[in-house]
């Protein structure tokens, strides 16, 4: 959880968000080929119902469509909502008939909104296969639970607890007031199990007898309640980076966040470079942590203000955990701690505020708040009490306190308890899992696997942070368990190939760069 950013902006990082990971690939995956087109008969090949229509990002039509639902399933005549979704049509006329269903993390993040990051991935499947993109409800465009996000505050005020507090009260109380909402009661309808509901009706829709479910992070939770309700719709699942639904959040959040951390400095300690260049990099981060809170002047990216604030453990452990999620980004945390130690902020700051979208701008790694808080509140809360995760060294319990806090006061759904179970899979489960990921590493994977049986296969790749599909061949090993006409075939894919991915190297020291520009 970070403090020194609106929570607006940094509840992405709290939760599953897939986006994250993506989004420290964009430069590469912006020049990979999209190779999507629309054949001209494709809307009446899917149904009346879609359309054609642009997403941004996209530089051809696609088809959009929506199912109506009940927000309420107990009550179908009352209050209704448009769940939303984009189908970008397979490039072959003689297409097969089961769709990828693409689901987002978060919780509350836009499918439709990641389309084009997450198109070229899937590139090789589009070939023969509709991409289906649905958004949620409560995220982007299917009744989305999103708050204004205040912009250009000073740093202090990003960083009160206070504050953060106060913003989530305006919100819970702006929420209750949309029409898709109409009172308090609302907010309890926006839980998973609802929303895979919404799911098979979009497949009903498009008239596919099974679909193959892609899901990031918190879509994998997403992606296995599907699996639970509706076992013969499924064909094929892929699972990265999981989150199973007996998975308590915020709890976990500490644990797997400081296994990230000491990888780092043990990485770090290992690397005969990084060793030479930050010596004492563990110790500085304890001298840190043992000098606070305490006052610091710092230089706001976004502005060029220098400001003073009060620099609290609390929003130091937040400034860290939000890189881990990317080993890329997190090469930059060994030159960071240490310049911090030096009582220079500016590049720890800096880091963040490159993953951080702009409250001006929104960002399709960006959370709808209220969606995000109506699931965590309805299916993580109540399990905290029996959580058996241990609070991380340094991240200690700051993030289950502002979660206890806000949920304390946010209406609850109604979760079957059969939710939390994971039944053996009656269907191929690929499951994916980044060795250094700080919030769905492979110890929830393994326990996954072993929990849907034979038909299950859980492939690490040791180097890897949150998300695994953009790295190196691991889109091929998806498209091609998806592809497999068996399910022998399916389960045999090859993914060595992903071992060999390395751990990139820590930047080297300010002075070292500078130096090195110079000659």
């Amino acid at each position: 959880m970070h403090t020194h950013a609106p929570i607006f902006n940094r509840l992405r990082n709290a939760g599953f968000a897939l986006g994250l990971s993506l989004a420290a690939h964009a430069q590469v995956l912006a020049q990979a080929p999209a190779a999507i087109s629309t054949p001209p008969s494709a809307a009446g090949a899917l149904g009346q119902a879609l359309r054609p229509c642009r997403v941004p990002g996209l530089p051809t039509e696609v088809l959009c469509g929506s199912v109506r639902r009940a927000l309420d399933p107990t009550a179908p005549q009352a209050r209704q909502i448009d769940v939303h979704f984009v189908v970008v049509p397979a490039m072959a006329r003689r297409k097969l008939p089961d769709p990828v269903f693409l689901l987002a993390g978060g919780p509350g993040q836009s499918a439709i909104g990641l389309v084009p990051t997450v198109m070229p991935l899937v590139s090789r499947l589009n070939n023969r296969r509709d991409i289906v993109f649905i958004d949620q409800r409560g995220t982007g465009r299917s009744a989305p639970l999103e708050c204004p996000a205040p912009s250009d505050e000073p740093m202090a005020d990003q960083a009160s607890p206070q504050r953060q507090r106060q913003l989530l009260a305006l919100c819970r109380e702006s929420l209750v007031k949309l029409p898709h909402v109409q009172g308090a009661d609302g907010l309890k309808f926006f839980t998973t199990t609802l929303a895979m509901q919404d799911l098979d009706a979009v497949r009903q829709q498009l008239g596919a007898a099974q679909v193959n479910v892609v899901g990031g992070s918190y879509g994998t939770r997403a992606a296995l309640e599907l699996l639970r309700q509706y076992p013969a719709q499924v064909r094929r699942t892929v699972l990265d980076g999981v989150a199973p639904p007996d998975m308590v959040l915020p709890l976990s959040m500490s644990t797997d966040a400081q296994a990230a951390l000491d990888a780092l400095f043990e990485g770090c300690a290992r690397d005969p470079v990084c060793h030479q260049d930050f010596p004492q990099l563990k110790a500085q981060w304890s001298g840190l942590l043992a000098s606070l809170p305490k006052p610091i002047q710092a230089r706001d990216p976004r502005t060029g203000r220098t400001e003073t604030l009060t620099l609290s453990r609390e929003m130091l452990v937040g400034a860290v955990r939000t890189p881990l999620y990317a080993p890329s980004m997190a090469s930059a945390l060994p030159r960071a701690i240490s310049e911090a130690a030096a009582g220079r902020y500016e590049a720890l700051i800096g880091i963040n505020t490159l993953l951080m979208p702009s409250p001006r701008r929104k960002s399709p790694t960006s959370l709808a708040v209220g969606m995000h808080f109506s699931v965590v509140c309805a299916e993580d809360m109540p399990r905290l009490a029996s959580g058996t995760d241990a609070a991380g060294r340094d991240f200690g319990s700051s993030s289950r306190e502002l979660y206890e806090q806000v949920c304390a006061d946010w209406p609850r759904g109604a979760v079957p308890p059969a939710f939390y179970s994971l039944p053996p899979s009656t269907s191929p489960v690929l499951l994916l899992s980044g060795g250094l990921d700080p919030v769905t590493p492979p110890r929830h994977g393994a326990r996954v696997a072993s929990a849907l049986g034979p038909l299950a296969s859980h492939r690490v790749v040791a180097n890897a942070g949150h998300g695994v599909m953009a790295i190196g061949c691991v889109r091929d090993v998806m498209f091609r368990f998806i592809d497999a006409e068996d399910e022998a075939g399916a389960l045999a894919v090859d993914s060595r190939c992903a071992e060999g991915v390395p751990r990139p190297p820590a930047m080297p020291p300010l002075s070292a760069m500078v130096s090195g520009a110079a000659q």
